[in-house]
């Protein structure tokens, strides 16, 4: 695997990349699951309902537990646990990346349709940035400019409330750093992992790694969605 996706075609000067359609995918897959959803709720929910109703009480409650503004924060927290864990399953079915595109320039065996969305460190570092993002604009809009402010410049007890308030701001950005990283990094190494242990044994011995990878899948959708609700709580707090 190399660590940039494939482009596979140019729609003017914007590249189409395997991971993108990937991610478009992942979005038909979301809509469907919504469109099913809702045309099959009912009173004596059937296996998609409790599924789905299970995970939406697992997180509002979650969310609840440690904040106030629910409402506001638990809408992110379960589009960015869906999404993340959906694009991080669908690479592990079996011959997902192995469908080949044959464009200009990609030689005979072609370069693969399909990548694991959040193999890419645009995708990842998209989802931290918009996280990040939502975190300072909520705390801007629910505590106020002078509050936010204060998070990062006080005067009080002068300098040890500016240096913690400069070690805050530092740490706004690395918040971004980590959460990019550690999604892609897991996933990237996952499928570098799976991809070596498939071309030396295709049967048997590829298993134990692909049943780690499943675990890998749903918990780094889990840990981003949580670190999301704490980061949202923590900034959205006035004290």
């Amino acid at each position: 695997m190399s660590l940039a996706p494939n482009i596979l075609f140019h729609i003017g000067t914007f590249p189409v990349t395997n991971t993108l359609v990937t991610t478009l995918v992942v979005d038909a897959i979301i809509i469907a699951l919504v469109v099913a959803f809702r045309a099959g709720l009912s009173l004596y929910p059937k296996k998609l309902q409790n599924v789905l109703e299970m995970m939406y009480e697992y997180f509002y409650d979650s969310t609840k537990d440690v904040s106030s503004k629910v409402a506001i924060i638990y809408p992110w927290v379960i589009t960015f646990f869906l999404f993340i864990v959906i694009a991080n399953l669908i690479g592990q079915f079996p011959g997902f990346e192995t469908i080949r595109f044959f464009a200009a320039g990609s030689g005979e065996e072609g370069v693969p349709l399909f990548r694991t969305a959040t193999s890419d460190l645009n995708v990842t570092a998209a989802f931290a940035v918009i996280s990040i993002f939502m975190c300072h604009f909520y705390s801007i809009k629910h505590t106020g400019v002078k509050n936010y402010i204060g998070r990062f410049i006080s005067f009080k007890m002068f300098p040890i409330f500016m240096f913690v308030g400069l070690l805050e701001f530092i740490g706004e950005f690395t918040k971004v750093i980590s959460l990019a990283c550690r999604l892609f990094g897991n996933l990237f190494a996952g499928e570098t992992v799976m991809s070596t242990v498939s071309s030396m044994c295709a049967f048997g011995v590829p298993l134990p790694f692909m049943m780690l990878e499943l675990m890998v899948a749903v918990i780094q959708a889990i840990v981003f969605a949580m670190l999301t609700m704490a980061f949202m709580s923590i900034m959205t707090d006035n004290h």
